[in-house]
């Protein structure tokens, strides 16, 4: 097992703190398993068993604890004392009601909590409203390209990086992905999760009919990842197939699948007027794996997968992600990190002076003196003019 030491190191110091811990990240990222490692490390400190709580609302055996009313005396039942108790909620959105519930114990007991969840919006509505300034967030990714390098080290396995991030690119970053090194079930695999996002959190928690239009308006984005995406595009693609759908039913379609978290939208940031803009965003995938579904010429396109794990890396980092707006055109990602910030760009290789100067040339009317890097696959260094440019393996690895 590896272990997520960038997500525990973000939240360690508010283990005993009254903060509620909420960890988000599309199914099977490895959310579980990260609420494991933290009830590891607080078995290692000394807390006795009896004084943590684990309850997995994905687990049939806990289905009646899923009515508000049960969830709360089941956990009531547990504490016997005033000590401080520990309590670990996986896929949480699947309790009715559950942000009073939450909100009850975090007021009147002694405890600290974590809860996961599947849905982006755990964050949004009346959890939001009711734990106001009460909570720290972390959204996990699946592995990053590091975890992933590990993760064959630790099996012994001899590929050098080259040759795993190839792999990467391939197969993405899903954790038991590589419990298997044959090529269908490994598809099966994605398969199944793929299958079991667009029911649990799309389809039945939105109530959605039309499952073969939400698939193809996925399918588009599949296709047209790191490129720029509208309803209106998709609107206009779905007409050419003879599809017709409103506007409003393909934007709602969008928000359903980001909430989902398979799928991320990025807002562009205006680099001059320092704002962000809602307007003509960016899509990347939570995993590169979920490619092998769709098997098209343009989601072939490496610029594209490279863009998505940089993006991915990113978050995974914990930095907040824009794509940037500039007079003359546009920057990959301007990355902010508290208020200090810094730029990408991103391409497969740097293969003539056209490329280079396109890459490079992106900077030429960004004004400030942020840092500005180049990431792609030459293993020649070409920065100048105050631009880095680094190997995008090289960065990856970077602790």
């Amino acid at each position: 097992m590896i272990k997520r030491e960038m997500y525990l190191k973000k939240l360690r110091a508010s283990y005993d703190s009254e903060l509620i811990k909420i960890i988000i990240g599309v199914r099977r990222s490895g959310k579980s398993v990260l609420m494991k490692q933290i009830i590891d490390e607080l078995k290692e400190k000394g807390i006795r068993e009896d004084h943590i709580i684990y309850i997995n609302f994905e687990d049939y055996d806990y289905i009646d604890y899923t009515n508000p009313k049960e969830f709360n005396k089941y956990v009531k039942d547990k504490i016997k004392d005033k000590d401080k108790y520990y309590l670990f909620f996986d896929e949480i959105q699947n309790v009715e009601d559950f942000q009073r519930v939450i909100n009850s114990f975090r007021a009147t007991l002694n405890v600290s909590i974590f809860i996961t969840g599947s849905n982006s919006k755990v964050l949004s509505g009346e959890l939001s409203t009711y734990l106001a300034g009460r909570y720290i967030s972390v959204k996990i990714m699946p592995f990053t390209f590091s975890e992933y390098f590990e993760l064959q080290k630790s099996k012994h396995i001899e590929k050098n990086k080259d040759e795993a991030f190839l792999e990467y690119v391939e197969w993405g970053g899903m954790p038991q992905i590589y419990n298997s090194t044959n090529e269908q079930e490994r598809k099966m695999y994605l398969r199944d999760l793929y299958n079991t996002v667009i029911l649990k959190d799309i389809v039945e928690r939105n109530t959605i009919k039309d499952v073969n239009l939400l698939n193809r308006v996925i399918q588009f984005i599949m296709e047209n990842i790191g490129g720029v995406i509208s309803a209106n595009s998709i609107t206009k693609f779905l007409k050419s197939d003879n599809v017709t759908s409103s506007l409003d039913t393909i934007l709602n379609y969008i928000e359903y699948i980001t909430n989902s978290m398979i799928v991320s939208k990025v807002n562009r940031y205006n680099i001059r007027g320092k704002s962000v803009m809602t307007l003509l965003e960016k899509y990347y995938l939570a995993d590169l794996g979920v490619l092998q579904l769709k098997s098209t010429s343009i989601e072939k396109k490496t610029g594209g997968r490279l863009e998505n794990i940089v993006y991915n890396e990113l978050i995974a980092r914990g930095y907040d992600v824009y794509i940037g707006k500039t007079n003359h055109g546009e920057i990959d990602f301007v990355v902010d990190n508290f208020g200090d910030r810094f730029y990408i760009q991103v391409a497969d290789y740097l293969s003539s002076d056209e490329v280079i100067e396109r890459e490079f040339g992106a900077y030429r009317s960004v004004a400030d003196n942020f840092p500005k890097y180049v990431i792609t696959m030459d293993k020649i260094n070409y920065s100048r003019d105050g631009i880095i440019h680094k190997n995008i393996i090289d960065w990856l690895l970077e602790k």
